[in-house]
């Protein structure tokens, strides 16, 4: 099993469209998607959640294969150390110790980075793919493998008020019925500033950070994702899995994530923005201001509205 792997990291701040981006980008040949690999210790191995394909993490012969190469096989013991490792090492609020360089609990770190190696190793072999794609999406965990490992990373922007939106939702997990958490707008907007402050700070470090805004991806999905194909070097092949605003997506082993990582099939390629109070609205716009307008935002939020 080879010891580096070519890693593509999509970060950003959940309800964002990174489950959409991981989706297309996995139809890309020689790319496989894991889906949320942050998770793969809690909700696949201790929790046993289906799988992208539907079947239960220990029946998947997919993640089967890669414990077995990974780690010899899934271990009980590990799912309840890694994630006590994660937090100690892998916390947004390390990150301004990371950015800066300062030594601290480098073990611990490169321990943790390793199982995340060998997952990504395995799974590469399994597939028999180039490219593997984590949409673990949190900043934190771009800064941890990125102090230790070659990795590239799409940031996945979204308009903070459609996010806002979009956490206010009641949404149940197709996994166990349960809602999925809710948030208020001003906590959304606090977490959106920074995760994204993280993810321009990471860039500025000088690791590869390629930015995609969702807005551009649903309006123009083949203009949007054939640039950041060829940004990161993957082969695109016509994209021939897009059809207009429709893709034809096949059978993905990615665990956790948006309930998009079940979907087969033709699916619509469309955003779907939900309402928002306009006290709410300006809430989120002027706790945001600085990077809304970076983006490209407008002051005004007029939902569906081309950009």
């Amino acid at each position: 099993m080879a010891d580096t792997q070519p890693v593509i990291f999509v970060g950003g701040l959940g309800r964002s469209g990174s489950t959409l981006l991981e989706r297309l980008l996995g139809e890309v040949p020689g790319v496989v998607p894991l889906g949320e690999v942050v998770h793969l210790w809690d909700r696949g191995v201790r929790a046993d959640e289906p799988c992208g394909c539907g079947q239960r993490f220990s029946q998947c012969p997919f993640w089967t294969k890669v414990g077995i190469r990974a780690f010899g096989q899934w271990r009980q013991s590990q799912a309840g150390w890694l994630p006590g490792l994660r937090a100690r090492v892998d916390r947004t609020r390390r990150v301004p110790v990371l950015a800066l360089g300062l030594a601290s609990r480098e073990a611990e770190l490169a321990e943790y980075v390793r199982s995340y190696s060998r997952i990504y190793a395995a799974a590469a072999e399994v597939a028999d793919a180039q490219v593997v794609l984590d949409s673990s999406k949190h900043a934190s965990l771009a800064y941890c493998l990125s102090a230790i490992m070659d990795v590239r990373v799409v940031q996945v922007v979204r308009d903070p008020r459609a996010v806002a939106a979009s956490w206010r939702r009641r949404v149940r997990r197709p996994e166990d019925g349960r809602p999925m958490t809710r948030w208020t707008p001003a906590r959304t907007a606090v977490h959106w500033l920074a995760q994204n402050l993280a993810f321009e700070v990471l860039r500025r470090k000088g690791v590869e950070v390629v930015r995609v805004r969702h807005e551009d991806l649903v309006r123009d999905p083949r203009g949007t994702l054939g640039r950041l194909v060829t940004r990161l070097g993957l082969p695109d092949g016509g994209l021939p899995f897009l059809d207009g605003h429709r893709a034809l997506l096949g059978v993905a082993h990615t665990v956790s994530g948006n309930p998009m990582r079940f979907s087969v099939g033709t699916v619509e390629i469309r955003d779907r923005p939900g309402p928002l109070r306009r006290s709410q609205r300006w809430l989120v716009t002027a706790m945001t201001l600085p990077l809304l307008l970076w983006y490209g935002y407008r002051l005004a939020y007029r939902p569906g509205a081309r950009r």
